[in-house]
């Protein structure tokens, strides 16, 4: 095992959550984006801001500078000024209290960073350098864009009803069959258009029309 900690990946919940942004320039606004998409409750402090942050009606602007320990306040906290006396600040009250803080282009005052997504649906695919290339990452998630095609959605969309109906009938979703249905042409089958054939397929992979799983039905209601 390596002697150096490495990042821990995670998905962060943030529907409803209170987020703070520090800055207003474009940088700001793609991090605001990714943020609103997440659910989040987003303000902004800066003494300007773009329009994409000024005019959006779902982000709270502050026209201001940044007040000290207000990070507190807030679940997470994501700073995007070309002050570097500001990041490092905010960094700081961020730590006393127990916040996670990511700086844009400032691993130093980052407690988490932030990876390259590639998305379809709610399909995604991150690419992370722990902060120490982002154009690295970016150049990965772009190769991954290019191969993830928007049947990866909807074959997401149909594991993700077969996985319901396993986990009601079996009580678990963690059955045989995942592995050998995504090997048989699935994939292939949802892009095309054949998607009654593909759940077909997928059923009969993961047992679900057997004999046995009725019983385990009618036993578990």
């Amino acid at each position: 095992m390596s002697s150096t900690p490495v990042p821990y990946p995670v998905n962060l919940c943030l529907s409803g959550q209170r987020v703070l942004v520090v800055g207003g320039g474009p940088v700001a606004a793609r991090k605001v984006e990714a943020l609103l998409r997440a659910g989040a409750a987003v303000t902004v402090v800066a003494p300007a801001a773009v329009d994409a942050i000024a005019q959006h009606p779902e982000v709270t602007w502050q026209p201001r500078g940044y007040l000290r320990g207000e990070a507190g306040s807030y679940r997470l906290v994501v700073t995007a000024t070309d002050n570097p006396a500001v990041n490092s600040g905010v960094a700081r009250d961020c730590e006393a209290a127990n916040v996670f803080v990511n700086s844009a282009d400032d691993p130093a005052n980052c407690t988490f960073t932030l990876p390259s997504v590639a998305r379809r649906g709610d399909l995604q695919v991150a690419v992370s350098s722990g902060g120490r290339s982002p154009a690295l990452a970016r150049w990965l998630r772009q190769r991954i864009e290019r191969e993830i095609d928007s049947g990866y959605a909807a074959l997401l969309e149909l594991l993700s009803e077969a996985r319901a109906e396993a986990k009601a009938r079996f009580g678990t979703s963690e059955v045989t069959g995942w592995d050998t249905a995504l090997d048989d042409g699935l994939l292939e089958l949802v892009r095309v258009g054949r998607t009654d054939e593909a759940r077909s397929l997928l059923r009969r992979h993961l047992a679900l029309d057997t004999p046995e799983a009725a019983r385990a039905e009618a036993m578990a209601s």
